[in-house]
């Protein structure tokens, strides 16, 4: 996949990407609704089992800096159903790189791949679920008590998803 919006390149990941790829998931901001932040062993592991030996994410890239600023959850489920899901570099935050790439990520699986359906799913029942409204979708159900959060406690998961227009 490659995909250019005014500011970004998303693309499918390589190892070059381990180092950038560290500085999100290892970051403990980043990662508190999710899980323990990632070593970079485990990162490079990820990446290479997850990102690139599946398939299932893709880089967001920013432009102007050639920096690998977020990692975007990308894959399908089942026939024309994928999800998506993002975590973006703590230094990127609220200036628009995670809209502006999930929602170029999301026009192409609709436009290119024919989904009829995107869906994400969260803990976060503010930040991500912003987000995810902002991208067109909706609240599908929220599944109480499902889900432990990285400290051990329950936590609610919000599904959210969007199907295709027309």
């Amino acid at each position: 996949m490659q995909i250019e919006t005014h500011r970004m390149i998303i693309r499918n990941y390589t190892m070059d990407d381990a180092k950038d790829l560290y500085a999100i998931l290892g970051n403990d901001e980043v990662m508190k609704d999710c899980e323990p932040a990632y070593s970079y062993e485990k990162t490079s592991n990820f990446l290479s089992e997850f990102c690139i030996g599946k398939n299932a994410a893709v880089a967001a890239v920013h432009k102007d800096s050639g920096k690998m600023i977020g990692y975007i959850l990308f894959h399908s489920l089942s026939e024309s159903v994928y999800e998506i899901g993002w975590f973006f570099n703590k230094n990127y935050w609220h200036q628009g790189y995670a809209y502006e790439s999930c929602k170029a990520v999301m026009d192409y699986a609709f436009d290119k791949l024919d989904a009829h359906k995107i869906f994400a799913e969260t803990i976060d029942g503010v930040k991500s679920v912003g987000l995810m409204k902002k991208l067109g979708m909706q609240l599908e159900g929220i599944q109480r008590s499902h889900v432990k959060d990285k400290d051990g406690h329950w936590a609610d998961l919000y599904l959210y998803g969007r199907i295709k227009e027309g």
